[in-house]
């Protein structure tokens, strides 16, 4: 992604930002456990000419600087959010968030509506792990703090992307650089999945306080957070449309760029217009 990178200093750490600047309306992308900025390279160069595009790193991954917290919670990292937009002077922008990042969209939108113009929730859910899950994340997450993120980035693959993408032996390189990038990361990694997946909250009940447009979009082939998780965000978020994308998993940014580029640009477009299609 070709835009000014800059450490910002909130709460107390440093995260890594990514602005293409302009005089456009703000978007801000928050990625998901795993990944960075890196995920939204895509949905950033396609939209940039329109919009000021702002992508960053959550504390305690990517670029962004390490946190000795057991367990980064969810409303720390919305709380940096938070603080991010104030920082850069964007708000009200536009948010989208992908899994851990729509844990974070959706608690700014309950409790900090000011800060944003509307909302976009990509593989995400409002509720917090089933326990038939906790089991094998908590193995997996011991298995990253001990050894490192490389000793489960095998089991993770499937996880973050579709069996579309993954059989795709045309895309078998770009497969292979996404597994590569989830076993560079720290291994401290432990301590954001802690707080993004053992320990996180629901906020479900919160839902019913947004009133800001909002869109969902999920991927068919999504297993950590399957489409009936959207199904169920959209329903409880008055006027939100929900958009379904074929042939992707939990990653449809990098699994379907194109599609989910579209999306967000019709929906972006239509805020901005003050035209917000609600249809579902």
């Amino acid at each position: 992604m070709s835009a000014a990178a800059r450490r910002i200093e909130v709460n107390g750490i440093g995260l890594h930002v990514e602005d293409t600047g302009g005089s456009g309306p703000p978007v801000v992308f928050s990625h998901g456990l795993l990944l960075s900025a890196r995920m939204w390279d895509a949905q950033v160069e396609a939209l940039r000419g329109r919009f000021r595009c702002i992508a960053y790193d959550h504390r305690g991954q990517g670029s962004s600087d390490a946190t000795a917290e057991r367990s980064i919670g969810m409303d720390t990292c919305a709380a940096d959010a938070a603080a991010l937009i104030d920082a850069l002077g964007v708000a009200p922008c536009h948010f989208v968030g992908l899994s851990m990042g729509g844990f974070v969209g959706m608690r700014l939108a309950a409790r900090r509506p000011e800060l944003l113009s509307s909302l976009s929730l990509l593989e995400t859910t409002a509720d917090p792990e089933p326990p038939a899950n906790l089991p094998r994340y908590r193995l997996m997450t011991l298995a990253a703090r001990y050894l490192g993120p490389w000793a489960v980035a095998s089991q993770v693959m499937p996880v973050l992307f579709g069996k579309t993408f993954l059989a795709d032996r045309s895309r078998a390189a770009e497969a292979a650089l996404w597994k590569a990038r989830v076993s560079a990361n720290r291994r401290s990694i432990w301590r954001a999945a802690t707080g993004a997946i053992l320990d996180r909250q629901g906020v479900h009940g919160e839902l019913a306080a947004v009133r800001l447009p909002t869109l969902v979009v999920v991927g068919e082939e999504d297993v950590a957070t399957p489409p009936e998780k959207a199904e169920r965000i959209a329903g409880a978020i008055a006027g939100a449309r929900l958009v379904r994308i074929p042939r992707a998993g939990h990653t449809s940014p990098v699994e379907a760029a194109a599609d989910v580029t579209a999306a967000l640009r019709e929906f972006l477009e239509s805020v901005e217009a003050g035209r917000v299609v609600t249809a579902r």
